[in-house]
């Protein structure tokens, strides 16, 4: 390691020769392997961005240059390379480094990123800053391919491309073509050829002297010559200088071409061809597999994992397979989640009732909306944390409508290690304001599978929310049994104190009621609210406490304390949930436990509130 271990800033990786940057390239890709083996984390994705990142601290002014990352997996040698190298191996831990960048973590983190698409639109507002202020910094967006499916990414080029004197980069990093032959040498020539000052100068004084017909002909003859080498030439529709592609693992192709344009004005779109997982061949032959990893051994790979607890994901992807074989109007749709949401096997049994629409969140809910207005029955898949980015669709194009689409909200709650940005905190407050929606919370696997034949068969927009990973290993039943709609039950039965606990929260306040000798109930449903029961509850108990594994304002409790305003019922009610804050990322359970939503913190808090100091005896008289 021993060039990467003089990179401290990029300032120091600009002292380096050119010679010596393929080198370091080689040191980068073994420490981020290394590295990511022993604290898990975003790997395909890195290894392939490595000479792009080099390549752009080495030949912009960074951080003066301003670089905004689109979602921001793929940074992990920008980290290591702006001063972090020392903190990869807190990466995604409690109190360590991000997973995404983050602008309070470092000076080179310019805009914080996670979700996708974004990036265009932030770069945009830096360059249009820098001209405000009479700064000639330049802004760069790093967009995948993936991230370009998005329309948020096309409305940033539709407004970039009118405006002609900012220094606008984005780079377009394509991970899913391979590069061909035609596309070596040739393509590099071509793209320092049209990044260079003469083609620009050229372009420019054409328009100037050339007569109209004589511009015009010149001007068809370059589209049509760029057209036969270039993939892409709409974005020049959209006001860029579109350049490339280029290879992005040659530094060779990338340094120069990168100089060329940062010499140019104007918005400018630079298209390099990277491959995922480049340079360990497990990853490169398995980039999906190697996406997301947690620890491995890089020498033997990720191995199979043993069997254990069915997670939240499997029960969804077994319940779709089965429901879509009993009803042939089922229509499963992902906004680019395969294999997160589960529908690995609904795809390869019901390929053309499986609709993968990239990422589109706000196009899948509406989507949904115009099957669901034809009779067939669509299922979204959906991670709660991404359902936010098609709030309006879900409002107008489905609720207010009353159409009949179920959304399966994965990753509800806290996620762990992809922290803030992912946790799905907020889609009870969200959901439950909505006319004609039922929401409902799953407790465990076999609830799970009960609760999404519920939402199905109902005849309106249904949610089931449900969390991260495995479960508490309910057994799970074969039938298609659907819930009483807007019904809870009591898991146990005590005295003075009434725990009413939404989905992931109910083992837990099992646990705590025991302790506390309290009554506990799963509600089950956030929308309807089981209104008959919080009133039994309030009647039969001193203190009712409601427990939820999302935000506490505007939640479930927030729904119990209306519930019981509505009835003119005054009883102590204490609300526990997640706080009004964003939550970092770390240990699951550890992060449950840091805002007192494990077994032991609610039993804390239940007494502190309530003077419980004790826990009653029972005595059994059987």
């Amino acid at each position: 390691m021993n060039l990467l271990e003089t990179i401290n800033e990029p300032a120091e990786l600009r002292k380096l020769a050119r010679a010596q940057l393929t080198p370091l390239a080689h040191e980068l890709r073994h420490f981020l392997l290394d590295s990511v083996s022993k604290t898990g984390g975003h790997l395909s994705s890195n290894l392939g961005t490595v000479e792009l990142t080099i390549a752009l601290h080495y030949v912009f002014n960074t951080p003066y240059d301003r670089i905004v990352w689109d979602v921001g997996h793929q940074t992990y040698s920008h980290k290591i390379l702006t001063g972090r190298r020392d903190q990869m191996h807190s990466l995604r831990q409690l109190n360590g480094i991000s997973g995404f960048p983050r602008r309070d973590e470092s000076e080179y983190d310019t805009f914080g990123t996670a979700h996708s698409s974004t990036s265009i639109s932030a770069a945009l507002g830096m360059a249009q800053a820098a001209k405000i202020k009479g700064e000639s910094r330049h802004a760069i967006a790093v967009i995948g391919d993936g991230s370009m499916t998005a329309g948020m990414a096309f409305e940033a080029l539709n407004n970039a491309g009118v405006q002609e004197d900012i220094n606008l980069l984005v780079v377009l990093n394509d991970n899913d073509m391979s590069i061909s032959p035609p596309v070596g040498a040739l393509n590099r020539y071509l793209a320092r050829l049209m990044s260079g000052q003469f083609y620009a100068a050229a372009k420019n004084v054409g328009k100037s002297v050339l007569p109209g017909p004589v511009l015009e002909l010149a001007k068809r003859f370059e589209e049509h010559a760029k057209g036969m080498v270039v993939p892409a030439t709409m974005f020049e529709e959209f006001g860029f200088n579109y350049i490339g592609p280029i290879d992005g693992h040659d530094l060779d192709s990338l340094i120069p071409t990168l100089e060329n344009i940062k010499k140019l004005k104007g918005p400018q779109f630079l298209h390099v061809v990277t491959k995922k997982g480049q340079g360990y061949k497990l990853a490169e032959a398995d980039p999906v597999l190697y996406h997301g990893p947690g620890k491995f051994n890089p020498t033997e790979g990720i191995l199979p994992a043993k069997a254990g607890k069915t997670t939240y994901t499997e029960v969804f992807g077994n319940w779709l397979c089965d429901m879509a074989a009993a009803d042939k109007r089922l229509v499963g749709i992902t906004p680019a989640m395969r294999e997160g949401s589960g529908m690995v096997r609904f795809e390869e049994q019901f390929p053309d009732r499986y609709f993968d629409v990239g990422i589109a969140e706000q196009h899948s809910v509406t989507f949904a909306g115009g099957l669901a207005t034809e009779g067939l029955k669509p299922v979204v898949a959906i991670y709660s944390t991404f359902l936010q980015r098609a709030y309006d669709q879900l409002i107008h194009d489905v609720a207010l409508q009353n159409l009949d689409v179920l959304f399966a909200l994965d990753r509800a709650g806290l996620v762990g290690a992809d922290g803030a940005t992912h946790a799905g905190n907020y889609d009870i407050p969200y959901l439950r304001c909505i006319p004609n929606m039922i929401v409902m919370a799953a407790s465990d696997e076999n609830e799970c599978r009960q609760m999404l034949s519920t939402g199905y068969q109902y005849n309106g927009p249904a949610a089931v929310r449900y969390p991260r990973g495995a479960g508490i290993g309910a057994v799970i039943e074969k039938e298609l049994t659907t819930l009483p709609i807007g019904k809870g039950e009591i898991k146990r039965e005590g005295q003075s104190v009434a725990i009413l606990a939404f989905g992931s929260m109910v083992a837990r306040s099992v646990v705590a009621g025991e302790e506390l000798n309290a009554t506990v109930a799963n509600m089950r449903f956030i929308k309807p609210l089981d209104v008959e029961l919080v009133k039994r509850l309030a009647q039969d108990h001193d203190y009712l406490v409601t427990v939820e594994e999302g935000a506490v304002m505007g939640g479930a409790g927030s729904a119990v304390a209306e519930a019981l305003a509505a009835e003119g019922i005054q009883k102590p009610l204490l609300i526990l949930g997640l706080p009004d804050k964003f939550i970092d990322h770390g240990d699951p359970a550890a992060l449950l436990a840091s805002v007192g939503l494990d077994a032991k913190g609610i039993a804390a808090s239940i007494r502190q509130r309530f003077g419980a100091a004790e826990p009653r005896l029972v005595v059994n008289n059987t």
